[in-house]
């Protein structure tokens, strides 16, 4: 009877079972998972190149959501079967979901496939790929800066300037991107930002700089966007977050110190701190500062209060930390200084011609000070150059040009170098070798007109001895702890920025 009894409830419990099964296999399979479609992900910096990446991504619906790396020898054998699985946060933002995670543990050197979605439901974005820092000294990244467009056709424009340069460097390994990557920072714009560049972005690692049209509090009160839309590890302690993240990485022999002027009138004390503390810092053979504003320039913005202040802060800054090359962005004309220091040419840098792969190259050797380059715009809102730019702007030029359209009266285009610019940057030991293009605009009477690429600028730095060594500061770079000081830079520089407009006024420049 017993037995009887004990088969029965067996028999009921395995009909249990399978009806529960049945019922949740009916019910995740009815599951609408449109809302859980990855949209805008992006791969970017986070900490040590070598070993970790960042990643974010969007979805209309909140999820479960995680990222998969796998290496590419085990991709190409099973796909993302053996794949480590890093699980992701998600907030809600702007009417969307952000999803965010990092890839820890990776191997230097190698290249990596990884998706992005919901493991439960088996919803992923595009497949891309990553190539880690092996470490050594040579490697390449392209600079962009101010695509800032409205509309996807604009943005499509300035996505041919970016296949221009990964066609121009198909060994890079980094693209940065020195801010303004939309213009009013919707959720559309960035869609179509995404959808233009979203081949790229997936298959090289960005280091992306905060403009202020995605991070400036008096623009539009667009707070929020840069640090979300993009995974960033954001200096320790500082108040990032709002207006923009300000953080640092090594990439093989060089240092990379990444700004947010947006965090401006004048840049805070705990940010200035950080700068030079992170500056002093490094060994490394190259530094590398990457800001939106800057410094020099000779664009519509250089002679407005912000730049002004700037000038003032950030020069002094680079000039005792020892910083090779500074890009920039903001005012899409193209700009490179000379070498510079105390705001003045370094009138005695010796020059060296070789050839380096094939082609033969002038480099100043062991130079002193900085060279400040601004590679104009990636995209189609151009500017023409200011006759008006503050002293010693164009003492300090070594090339300048406006990078718009220009034609005559009869609509011939009188500019030879109108287009979107992008520049590739080669460091190789003790070698920094720049370049800049710009890329031929869609011609709309002849669409079928191929575009050309055209060289507009190179520059080249040798160093055959180590640079000296700089004493490691450990300024304080708490925010509240030194918002008396902040306040106190800002009365300071009143004073200083009435006299730098007399002076312009008396010049003719305002």
């Amino acid at each position: 009877m017993k037995n009887t009894v004990k088969k029965s409830l067996s028999a009921v419990l395995a009909v249990l079972m399978l009806m529960t099964c049945f019922v949740f296999t009916a019910s995740a399979e009815n599951v609408d998972v449109s809302g859980y479609q990855v949209e805008r992900q992006s791969c970017t910096v986070y900490g040590d190149p070598k070993t970790q990446r960042g990643f974010s991504w969007f979805t209309p619906d909140d999820c479960e959501s995680v990222a998969q790396v796998v290496k590419i020898s085990d991709y190409l054998v099973s796909g993302f079967d053996n794949a480590v699985t890093f699980e992701a946060t998600s907030k809600s933002f702007q009417g969307y979901y952000n999803h965010k995670a990092v890839a820890t543990g990776l191997k230097k050197g190698t290249t990596y496939y990884y998706r992005l979605g919901s493991l439960e439901y088996d919803v992923w974005g595009e497949t891309g790929s990553f190539f880690t820092d092996n470490g050594d000294g040579k490697f390449t990244f392209i600079a962009i800066a101010d695509v800032q467009a409205s509309n996807y056709d604009n943005f499509y424009k300035a996505s041919l300037v970016m296949n221009a340069a990964v066609e121009t460097y198909p060994e890079a390994e980094l693209v940065v991107n020195m801010g303004d990557f939309v213009n009013d920072c919707t959720n559309e714009e960035w869609q179509d930002y995404s959808k233009a560049f979203g081949k790229y972005n997936n298959k090289l690692t960005l280091a992306p700089v905060a403009g202020n049209h995605e991070g400036n509090i008096t623009n539009k009160f667009n707070v929020g966007w840069f640090d979300t839309t993009f995974n960033l590890q954001g200096a320790e302690g500082l108040l990032n977050g709002t207006n923009g993240t300000f953080y640092s990485f090594d990439y093989g022999n060089a240092h990379f110190c990444v700004l947010n002027t947006n965090d401006m009138y004048p840049m805070t004390e705990a940010q200035r701190n950080w700068i030079i503390n992170d500056l002093t810092a490094s060994d490394a053979q190259w530094k590398i500062l990457m800001t939106h504003r800057a410094p020099y320039s000779a664009g519509k913005n250089i002679n407005k209060p912000d730049t002004v202040l700037l000038r003032e802060v950030l020069i002094d800054i680079v000039d005792k930390t020892d910083v090779d090359l500074v890009l920039s962005g903001h005012d899409h004309m193209y700009m490179r200084t000379k070498q510079v220091k105390g705001d003045a040419v370094c009138e005695d840098t010796k020059f060296v011609t070789e050839v380096y792969n094939g082609v033969e190259t002038t480099f100043a050797v062991n130079p002193d000070g900085t060279i400040y380059a601004l590679p104009s715009t990636a995209g189609t809102k151009r500017y023409g150059v200011n006759d008006s730019a503050m002293d010693p702007i164009f003492d300090c030029a070594d090339v300048y040009s406006t990078t718009r359209s220009e034609k005559d009266e009869e609509g011939n285009e009188t500019n030879p170098n109108a287009g979107g610019c992008f520049a590739g940057i080669t460091i190789d030991g003790n070698k920094l070798i720049y370049n800049a293009y710009v890329l031929s605009d869609i011609d709309e009477e002849n669409p079928d007109k191929e575009q050309v690429i055209t060289e507009i600028d190179s520059y080249a730095i040798k160093k055959t001895q180590k640079s000296e060594n700089i004493e490691d500061t450990h300024l304080p770079t708490d925010p509240l702890g030194t918002i008396d000081k902040t306040i106190a830079n800002f009365i300071v520089a009143i004073p200083s920025l009435i006299v730098t407009y007399i002076k312009m006024l008396i010049g003719g420049l305002l």
